[in-house]
């Protein structure tokens, strides 16, 4: 059995589809139920409360860890107890270039890597995903906000970190690992819209924020070390956070996908 927590968000509901169709034994967990594949075991609860973890564990083998909630050593130490061996778990690039910015995740990291179980760290850069936020506008007048607009990253579709997760969960010679996650090429925010316009076949103008006004936007829904941690990455990236990682072809076999493909499988949200 393979629990996978945050089943119902961008990256967990991938894999849980996947994991699914391989034939695996899947229970998803999730503080709120959603729709899941046929055969998927819902488990309501929170990582931010580990006691309420122990339904989803009982009897599970491996588990598919999201950084979330305020005790990881808690969270670890219901998983051995409920019998789960192997954790992969889905950090942040941030956690490796940015420590400081991003302490929660490094410290699920240190968690992890102190268990005593089986573990493979995932630290994926920037979602390719993250263009959604400009549906609505795009929608609505063919615009779309963001700062630092020449500056480029390799992002990376969150259906190829699920896919990376997948086969890890699946197949062996992966523990002990820590694989960065990125897209096949820097593509700078300008260059997202106009790919968004080209696919929708009409032209989305492209509006330049200060860093204020997308910090002050970010800190609607980030906590505020989170929001300078990736106005950091946004603005001035490290060649860390710029290198194009071959991590996901080394264990996918294939290029991961480019954000063109990604915004021609997902256009029906910006029209």
């Amino acid at each position: 059995m393979i629990v996978v927590t945050g089943a119902t968000g961008k990256v967990g509901h991938e894999l849980v589809r996947l994991l699914s169709e391989a034939g695996e034994q899947v229970t998803g967990l999730s503080r709120q139920p959603a729709p899941l594949p046929e055969g998927v075991r819902h488990s309501p609860a929170d990582l931010a409360e580990p006691a309420s973890l122990k339904a989803a564990f009982d009897g599970a083998d491996a588990l598919f860890l999201l950084v979330a909630g305020e005790e990881p050593q808690a969270i670890l130490d219901m998983a051995k107890a409920g019998g789960i061996r192997r954790v992969v778990l889905l950090s942040s690039q941030g956690a490796g270039t940015r420590p400081q910015a991003y302490r929660h995740a490094a410290a699920f990291e240190d968690a992890v890597r102190g268990s005593g179980l089986d573990w493979t760290i995932l630290r994926p850069g920037g979602f390719t995903s993250n263009a959604f936020a400009w549906a609505e506008q795009i929608r609505a007048d063919r615009t779309a906000a963001a700062p630092f607009g020449d500056v480029g990253l390799p992002t990376i579709d969150p259906a190829d970190i699920a896919e990376v997760a997948a086969v890890i969960l699946r197949e062996a010679g992966h523990a002990g690992r820590t694989y960065e996650l990125t897209g096949p090429e820097l593509v700078t925010p300008r260059e997202r819209a106009a790919v968004i316009g080209e696919v929708l076949g009409a032209p989305v103008r492209f509006v330049e924020q200060t860093r204020e006004e997308a910090r002050t936007q970010m800190l609607q829904f980030m906590p505020e070390p989170i929001a300078d941690g990736t106005l950091a990455i946004l603005g001035e990236p490290t060649a860390a956070e710029q290198k194009v990682s071959p991590d996901v072809r080394r264990i996918l076999g294939r290029a991961p996908r480019t954000f063109a493909d990604w915004a021609t499988q997902n256009i029906a949200a910006f029209r």
